[in-house]
């Protein structure tokens, strides 16, 4: 029996592929039942990215896979409830160098809760975040105050933001950069491009990707499996299923402020320790909202948020 170390590239239920990282040569593995037990609330007991430890007794088929008997310590993740007020979570990827949040201003139209959930979990669980910017290419004057207004509000809070367009290659050569040596996460709703960006990243892909609804300017699920491709110019991609709800895991109400960059700035300056930012006379965030400091979209994903986790805790 001969054991080796290996990377999660992709996971169909209970199939995965596996392959030992800088190489690429995915070969077919299973769980053993006892990781399985141990998942506890979590609909998947190893994500893509997961390092595990594997075991063979020859070279595996598909018919003979490898078993996985292990899995090493994440250096982070991103995870999710699996629905709205839902007790039992989902890992969406391990172990991961950069995320990308792919967004669109229409087509399907922008969601800033959804946005500010997906930041506030990359900041609980180390992962670097870069917002992407997609279809630039379809925002005309009309768009232009909203496109002006998205980049104020997030990049006031700290975050980059890349303009690109899959479709003209606008900023893909700076997205390809940035992708470099790197596993980088790409996830967004339905709809967004993710599928799109990944193939003008590297033509030799060929993730799928499909039109937006007119009926409703959403965006149809093509990705069905999370899945790890190779850059031809180095690094990994992870493309994801298109995510229509992202609610928050392991946070108590009174910590989510902690996760807003720049309310985590402000409320140094709060008259009362701990303060909720909502009723406390002399909270420097409300003041800071008021002033424009800090953008009031923020502020209302937050006040959401805290919400959304009182209504799960009660």
């Amino acid at each position: 029996m001969r054991k080796g170390q290996a990377t999660v590239v992709k996971h169909t239920g209970s199939h995965y592929l596996l392959t030992e990282l800088p190489s690429w040569a995915p070969f077919p593995a299973v769980l053993k039942g006892k990781i399985r037990l141990n998942a506890g609330t979590s609909t998947n007991p190893l994500a893509v990215g997961d390092r595990v430890v594997y075991e063979t007794d020859g070279e595996p088929t598909a018919e003979n896979p490898a078993v996985i008997s292990e899995v090493e310590e994440r250096k982070n993740y991103i995870i999710r409830k699996s629905t709205n007020l839902s007790r039992q979570s989902h890992v969406i990827a391990a172990n991961i160098d950069m995320a990308f949040i792919v967004v669109t201003i229409d087509f399907p139209e922008i969601k800033l809760p959804f946005i500010d959930r997906l930041l506030v979990t990359c900041e609980v669980y180390g992962v670097p975040v870069t917002i992407v910017l997609n279809k630039s290419d379809l925002y005309g004057d009309a768009q232009a105050d909203r496109v002006s207004a998205f980049h104020r509000i997030y990049e006031s809070a700290g975050y980059p933001v890349m303009d690109v367009s899959a479709v003209t290659g606008l900023g893909v050569d700076g997205l390809r950069t940035a992708c470099n040596g790197k596993v980088s996460l790409f996830s967004g709703v339905s709809g967004v491009g993710k599928s799109s960006l990944v193939k003008a990243i590297d033509p030799s892909l060929n993730p799928k990707t499909a039109e937006i609804s007119e009926a409703h300017l959403q965006g149809r699920h093509t990705t069905t499996f999370y899945e790890m491709f190779p850059l031809q110019s180095g690094g990994h991609i992870i493309d994801t299923p298109g995510i229509r709800g992202f609610g928050l895991v392991d946070l108590k109400p009174e910590e989510i402020a902690l996760y807003f960059p720049e309310m985590l700035k402000a409320s140094e300056n709060c008259r009362f320790t701990p303060c909720t930012h909502t009723h406390e006379p002399g909270c420097a965030v409300k003041s800071a909202v008021e002033s424009g400091e800090i953008a009031y979209e923020r502020y209302a994903s937050y006040l959401g948020m805290l919400d959304e986790e009182g209504k799960y805790r009660k």
